[in-house]
């Protein structure tokens, strides 16, 4: 695969540690928001849906699943996923292993 100048660009801010993990918390941000609404489209049910499941409004399910959106609360996304007959599943694991 040919390297292009973004991705030169992006391994040159990478070297910045502060960037680096801003980064890779926008990253894991994006990763949440695509799963729940993978989630849910796999379930063929709407964000309305899925907010009445969780008491919620639909602009609501509409931010959680916003990959932009970085507020994720561990407890939301449990409840959402319990709604939607899912689990949660986290992995730690210490800076040095990056």
């Amino acid at each position: 695969m040919t390297e292009t100048n973004f991705d030169r660009y992006l391994a040159r801010k990478l070297e910045n540690e502060d960037f680096r993990r801003r980064f890779e918390e926008a990253d894991q941000a994006w990763d949440i928001a695509l799963q729940l609404a993978a989630l849910r489209k796999a379930r063929h049910l709407t964000q309305q849906q899925v907010a009445e499941l969780l008491g919620t409004k639909q602009q609501a399910i509409a931010r959680l699943e916003n990959p932009a959106y970085s507020g994720h609360s561990l407890s939301m996304v449990r409840k959402y996923a319990e709604a939607l007959r899912a689990i949660v599943n986290i992995t730690l694991t210490p800076l040095e292993r990056l």
